[in-house]
Formats: C-alpha cells, structure tokens, sequence
C-alpha cells in the first residue's frame, strides 16, 4: 500500500509529520511519502504552481492518504485548507482512501478531526471508512491510541484500499 502523508503544520519536520508518518506505517503502509505543505510556500496561495500540482498528484496517486494538522484555532491550520483548495469539488480525491489525524495540546479538541476535517475530504471525493485520530502533541510518541487505532481500523483500510488497487 503506497501513502502520502499530508501535514500542514507550519512548521517544518514538526511532530505533526513524525506523527502522520507514524500512522501510515501503522496503517500497513509499504512506503510513505510525505508532503511537508510548508515546503510548498507561496505556490498554494494561487493556482498552477508546478510543485503544488506535483503534490496533488502524488496524493491522487496514492492508496492511502493520511491528512494532518496540528489544532489551530480548534480547528486545522490554514496552510492544509490551502492545499485541499487545490482539489476539485467532489472528484478532487475520487478513489482515494483518506484519514484525518489531528494533534493537540489537551482533550477538549478530539472531535475536530472527525467533525471538521474529515467532511472536507469527503467533499473532496475521498473515501473515509474509519474515524479522524486525534492525538495529544505532548504524548503521541507513547499514546497508546495509535496501536489501539491500527488494531481496530488497519483491516478495513487494507480492505478498502486492496479494492481500489488494479
């Protein structure tokens, strides 16, 4: 299974994409590309930038797409919102196999990668068979919720991903 991990974390080489990464490879991820927004500066704020749509293919590309922010204002950073502009409505992310992971300091935002990210890839066209993780920043690296998570969700994203996949 070929991943990308999306991470719009201002901030570059953050825990956010340890933590995507992480994810993907608990997920059953043979090899995991990450796409540091970041890295893309000012070519997301227009249209046709060469290296923004390089990054839109890979996604497109990709079985499996885990999609990453840290929590900002409740919610995922502006820097990812730009990116998934980039996508056509409702066909943007057609076939591909979505996750929304999120981190955070505290409890109080473990619904927003469920409530306000994971609608938005669904607009987008992507297939989303398991809930948004969320994860505080400060204890992801010993958070038991990412095993627990891939033990629970793992199958049915191979499941899914294995249809999709010529």
């Amino acid at each position: 299974m070929r991943a990308v991990a999306v991470v719009g974390n201002p901030k570059p080489a953050s825990r956010t994409a340890d933590a995507a990464q992480r994810l993907a490879a608990a997920l059953g991820a043979d090899e995991v590309e990450l796409i540091d927004l970041i890295e893309l500066g000012p070519g997301l704020i227009g249209w046709g930038d060469e290296s923004v749509k390089a990054a839109v293919a890979k996604v497109q590309a990709s079985d499996l797409a885990i999609f990453a922010s840290p929590t900002f204002k409740a919610t995922y950073t502006g820097l990812l919102k730009l990116f998934l502009d980039q996508f056509a409505t409702a066909t943007g992310l057609e076939g591909v196999v979505a996750v929304p992971l999120m981190l955070g300091a505290g409890p109080g935002h473990a619904l927003a990668p469920e409530v306000l990210l994971k609608p938005v890839l669904v607009e987008l066209g992507a297939i989303t068979p398991a809930p948004g993780l969320y994860q505080l920043d400060s204890a992801y690296l010993d958070d038991p919720k990412l095993a627990d998570y891939a033990a629970r969700w793992a199958p049915v994203i191979k499941a899914v991903t294995a249809l999709r996949t010529p």
